[in-house]
């Protein structure tokens, strides 16, 4: 068993899919900022998170903020929602739950606050968390689904050997990033300036090649100080 510390965040796999220097000064630089955007998002997972949450409805058992782990993939963190189905016959795809009769397949349940990307990032996070799931309760996961709060739909995720592949791949870069302390340079684009993180990212700055805000300062504003400009 790793401590705690050794194991990345089921989140940050998102964080990295949309930006690796987003994720490098939340997960490495310990920098964060919130804004009207990260509080709509933190307001949707308010409705959904209730670690005691755990309701049977028929044939349909929903267990909310279910904690995830996965020792193979060096991950941790939450799910908001996994769903147990009941289904007739026994598969690859189906658990057996204590106190309850049958086979349940397994559905994770991710939520958003917008609505369905151009990218997959909202994808390799649900697909990380099937990943885990699978190794936890010795299953077969092949879909999940996002509900978006913007449209307040769902959406269907397949889980395909590619996601599953992307899914190490982020991983094994992060893990690079994270053991060599860097803090990639950041590719500014429109998307930029919603970003909570834009004061202390610079995004403009480090594009040019500052490795952070507080390097730029550093490197600029503390060498003005010794001479007197400031």
């Amino acid at each position: 068993m790793r401590d705690d510390d050794d194991y990345f965040m089921l989140s940050g796999i998102q964080h990295f899919a949309f930006c690796q220097r987003q994720w490098a000064l939340i997960h490495i630089e310990q920098q964060w900022s919130e804004n009207v955007l990260t509080t709509q998002g933190q307001y949707v997972h308010k409705r959904v998170d209730d670690e005691h949450a755990d309701e049977t409805r028929g044939d349909l058992r929903v267990v909310r903020s279910m904690p995830l782990l996965s020792e193979r993939l060096g991950v941790r963190g939450i799910a908001d929602v996994v769903e147990f189905r009941r289904v007739l016959v026994a598969s690859e795809e189906t658990v057996t739950l204590d106190g309850r009769i049958g086979f349940w397949k397994v559905l994770p349940v991710e939520y958003k606050r917008g609505k369905p990307k151009v990218d997959d990032r909202d994808i390799v996070q649900l697909c990380a968390q099937a990943i885990c799931l699978e190794e936890m309760l010795k299953v077969s996961i092949s879909a999940g689904a996002i509900y978006y709060a913007e449209t307040r739909k769902r959406e269907s995720i397949e889980f395909t050997q590619p996601y599953r592949h992307r899914v190490e791949e982020l991983l094994s870069q992060m893990s690079y990033y994270y053991e060599n302390a860097i803090t990639p340079r950041a590719v500014y684009k429109q998307h930029c300036k919603q970003c909570s993180l834009f004061e202390l990212c610079q995004p403009r700055l480090s594009s040019l090649g500052a490795k952070s805000a507080a390097h730029y300062i550093e490197q600029n504003i503390g060498g003005h100080e010794e001479l007197g400009d400031y």
